[in-house]
């Protein structure tokens, strides 16, 4: 079996109150991530991120010692930013020893041009959130949010995310997911052969002329069926979807 160059995992959203997930997550981590030369996190790895503050949370602190010992184990680790943890930042970045990335970063792997991001970016379709988007990435709005205190923060993060169940429960699965023009933008941009994006959680092989787009699945052991897992591509250029097993999902 060929050496495996790189997993990519993204929508876990880490939280104490599903614990299951958390053990998914660490299992894989000791598994398989730390026996890969790289690790790519595209976004939502935690439920929300009101900044590096809170880092000195102890389920925090378990999430960032577990992803120190992979990088310690010789592994690189990348993070793209998610629409719920965007406040990631250096003390985080320096206490796991990860690189973060912009919103979309290319790179070689395998042998393939291939371009990753979260994915949320691409959503144009959904207006509204695009206008909160645009808004809350801004230094500007960062600074002033940060500056408040924790505890402020938090309540400020629940009330939005209150709100924000309410209005996808009326919007389609359509306008929530990418535009194909969208995409097509960012495979033009980029000259990529091969994308690897989460956000949506309708995790799929999309075939476009001779590109190959990958959806990452979300983590939910505990739903039925259970929901998660990654992307493997191996030295020899080989592209694999993994479920929470391992095993390979036929493309």
């Amino acid at each position: 079996m060929s050496e495996v160059c790189a997993l990519f995992i993204s929508d876990l959203h880490l939280q104490p109150a599903h614990p299951a997930t958390s053990k998914a997550f660490f299992d894989f981590l000791e598994r398989h991530a730390r026996h890969a030369q790289q690790l790519y996190l595209l976004g939502d790895l935690f439920e929300y991120w009101a900044g590096d503050d809170d880092i000195t949370d102890p389920f925090h602190q378990q999430v960032v010692a577990a992803l120190r010992a992979v990088s310690e184990a010789g592994v690189v680790i990348y993070w793209i930013a998610g629409n719920r943890d965007f406040l990631v930042g250096a003390r985080f970045a320096e206490i796991t020893n990860a690189i973060l990335l912009p919103e979309t970063w290319v790179a070689e792997i395998g042998g393939h041009q291939v371009v990753v991001l979260h994915g949320d970016a691409q959503c144009t379709q959904d207006t509204q959130y695009m206008e909160f988007r645009a808004m809350v990435r801004q230094p500007a709005w960062q600074a002033q949010f940060t500056a408040m205190p924790l505890a402020q923060r938090k309540a400020i993060i629940a009330g939005l995310r209150a709100d924000s169940r309410k209005e996808q429960s009326g919007k389609s699965y359509e306008i929530m997911d990418v535009t194909p023009q969208a995409i097509a933008d960012v495979f033009a941009e980029t000259g990529a052969e091969v994308m690897i994006h989460g956000h949506t959680h309708r995790p799929a092989l999309h075939r476009v002329d001779d590109k190959l787009r990958y959806v990452l699945p979300d983590w939910e052991p505990e739903a039925a069926p259970p929901r998660g897992g990654w992307i493997a591509i191996a030295a020899d250029g080989a592209i694999t979807r993994h479920d929470l097993n391992g095993a390979v999902i036929a493309s």
